[in-house]
């Protein structure tokens, strides 16, 4: 049988996406991209087995993702893909990028100048697109995108592709580990036969998803080459050496010093037992401080907590956290009087909400390693505590960088310790003589 010669110009957008797919990406507005960028895409495009790419915090994993997908979607027109992330918005991030992609003038002469046709995307919504060029009779979409929260019964796909669906929240609770785990494995049950999987991602814990997925390719911060190493230097002074090595040198170290770990959080069910409870402010003035606020609750032994943190001077994230306030019907808002002379107080009187000044003579790290330390096991946090905060708290040494958050939570385990309503002051003396200090 005699070949068939391909039209010079289709073999050269064949040639471009075999051997130089970033190329698609550089010419839509990703100017970032490098030679390890081309390997990773070439990898998503061509492999047949199962693959999983684990990357560094901000080497541009997604990007490439997207940039593959697009590609998929014109010249594998009989495939569909379904992908999951984490979150629903997490989802319509990426599908919004890919249409634009796909809207493009160089994916637009690509599609006319292999098909002869022009490319529409005859269905695209925040989680959905499919084009003209779909070359199968199902009803499925060419690319269908879910959080992990969504129901997969009924669903098949070609190309299964999971994306970041670990994250912080993986890091701070087992049961988040453990149903991200459960949908990974379902996932087994919607790959069509011949089907694969490509998993990206960063790990964030010893025991999380990654554990089952196969066929890793790791690219720590050190092999990708795209961080001098002054940032490297600032990102590791910026957070613990064990979420340093998770994130960035892909490997998981044990923190020798941390203090607090396994943190209890609520599925949403005992929010009702915050109500009623005190809150406390410590609050940032400018720099690289965090405002972190924190509302909380004693039941007998219990204690129910809720924290917010924000990146900002205090004034800027006021008005949020009056809202939680007043959504949680929290009481008196405490606050430190040695940062601002009685400001924040004065402001929080004059809207008429009920606050109190304390003045800090206790040294920091005492005041968490005694009190917080010895009710951490007795802490529920309330579903909705920023995940952030509660890192913050995982984080924590006496060396730590950003305190914030467990000098919150420590400050207003001190105030049910003052008024008498747990066995805390006992303790506290005991754990400081242990110490050794008076």
């Amino acid at each position: 049988m005699q070949a068939v010669e391909i039209p010079t110009k289709q073999k050269n957008w064949l040639d471009l996406i075999k051997y130089k797919p970033y190329a698609f990406g550089l010419e839509t507005g990703f100017t970032d991209l490098s030679d390890i960028h081309n390997d990773w895409i070439k990898t998503f495009l061509f492999s047949g087995e199962d693959i999983t790419l684990q990357a560094h915090r901000g080497s541009y994993k997604t990007t490439c993702l997207s940039i593959a997908i697009a590609i998929m979607l014109v010249a594998y027109p009989k495939e569909n893909i379904i992908m999951l992330r984490k979150a629903d918005d997490d989802v319509k991030e990426v599908v919004n990028q890919i249409g634009k992609m796909l809207q493009t003038d160089f994916f637009q002469q690509m599609a006319y100048e292999l098909y002869g046709t022009q490319l529409v995307l005859t269905k695209q919504s925040a989680v959905e697109i499919d084009t003209n060029l779909k070359a199968t009779a199902r009803g499925t979409s060419q690319l269908l995108g879910m959080g992990i929260g969504g129901s997969l019964t009924g669903k098949h796909g070609d190309i299964i592709v999971t994306d970041d669906i670990i994250n912080l929240q993986d890091r701070i609770s087992r049961a988040t580990r453990e149903r991200t785990k459960l949908v990974y494995q379902e996932l087994q049950n919607i790959k069509n036969p011949g089907g694969r999987f490509i998993n990206t991602g960063t790990p964030w814990h010893i025991e999380d998803a990654f554990d089952l997925m196969p066929n890793p390719h790791k690219f720590s911060v050190y092999d990708t080459g795209l961080l001098a190493n002054t940032e490297i230097q600032k990102l590791r002074e910026l957070m613990t050496p064990s979420l340093f090595a998770a994130n960035y040198e892909l490997k998981h170290i044990a923190d020798q010093n941390a203090m607090f770990t396994n943190p209890i959080i609520d599925d949403g069910t005992n929010t009702e037992m915050l109500f009623d409870g005190i809150a406390h402010i410590d609050a940032a003035y400018g720099g690289e401080d965090n405002t972190a606020f924190t509302i909380a609750k004693q039941h007998g032994d219990t204690i129910y907590v809720y924290g917010k943190m924000w990146q900002k001077h205090v004034e800027d994230c006021l008005g949020e956290i009056l809202y939680y306030h007043k959504e949680y019907r929290a009481g008196t808002i405490y606050n430190e009087f040695n940062a601002d002379k009685g400001y924040l107080n004065r402001t929080l009187n004059a809207r008429n909400i009920p606050a109190e000044t304390y003045h800090e003579g206790e040294n920091k790290f005492m005041k968490i390693a005694t009190i917080l330390r010895r009710e951490w096991a007795n802490i529920i946090f309330i579903d909705g505590t920023d995940p952030e905060y509660i890192s913050q708290v995982l984080d924590f040494t006496e060396n730590a960088q950003h305190d914030d958050a467990p000098d919150s939570l420590a400050s207003i385990l001190r105030v049910f310790e003052k008024k008498g309503k747990s066995n805390f002051g006992t303790t506290y003396k005991a754990l400081r003589k242990g110490l050794g200090r008076r």
